[in-house]
């Protein structure tokens, strides 16, 4: 039997990459675990939002669709402080609107200097006159093709933008009884830590509530073939 003890939270706000995943399909060949660690390690989500406690990093199953046999959804992320995040939100939004201001008055710009060089060249001598409409329409075509660029720049920005949304879960204030694996590589002690978790919780006298358990890694000594992990079970 693992070391535990009984703890209180409060509700807290986590943002992360997350999948929809059963314990049978887990411990399968398809699981997809594996992959959404690797998607949370590539996402760099604590340099986008704000995050509380950055060095924790919680791996949360929460939305159960009955119980520790039904369909569950796992996010990996962090805790973060929701009116923060909506704040940033605005700031991003105010951002990309100033931003297609700009674009905007810089165009008008270009277009007003290109009248003005259209109605010079008019006055001037016809040899002339064509060499300068020839240097024109080169720096109307560089133009042009700058804007194109500046446009498709803003649209793979705003595809990035879409890719990298998180999912936010919210985990109720509650009462917690935390396990604590043994010292080993990360995914075998973690394995055999829920394998014992749910044979315990057969025969307890504790009742699972299912509002939502995690894992908890610190990153700051974190060593995936050596590690030591608290899994934290919602109890009534």
């Amino acid at each position: 039997m693992m070391n535990t003890y009984f703890v209180e939270k409060a509700k807290m706000t986590l943002a992360g990459v997350s999948i929809r995943t059963t314990n049978e399909v887990e411990m399968g060949p398809d699981g997809g675990l594996p992959q959404l660690w690797e998607t949370y390690f590539q996402s760099n989500i604590a340099g986008q939002v704000a995050t509380v406690n950055p060095e924790y990093i919680y791996a949360l199953y929460t939305d159960y669709e009955s119980d520790a046999s039904g369909a569950y959804t796992v996010v990996i992320g962090h805790e973060v402080a929701e009116e923060r995040h909506l704040e940033g939100n605005q700031l991003e939004e105010t951002g990309l609107e100033e931003s297609e201001l700009e674009e905007s008055e810089l165009e008008e710009s270009e277009l007003e200097k290109s009248e003005l060089e259209e109605s010079e060249l008019e006055e001037n001598e016809l040899e002339k006159n064509e060499l300068e409409k020839n240097e024109l329409e080169k720096n109307q075509l560089e133009e042009s093709q700058l804007v194109e660029n500046q446009l498709e720049e803003n649209r793979l920005e705003e595809s990035q933008l879409e890719e990298t949304q998180f999912t936010y879960a919210a985990v109720p204030e509650s009462k917690y009884m935390v396990f604590t694996t043994k010292k080993g590589p990360v995914f075998e002690v973690v394995a055999q830590a829920w394998g014992e978790i749910w044979a315990y919780f057969k025969e307890s006298r504790e009742a699972r509530t299912y509002t939502g358990d995690f894992e908890i890694y610190d990153s700051r000594n974190f060593d995936p073939a050596d590690t030591q992990v608290e899994i934290y079970i919602a109890i009534e």
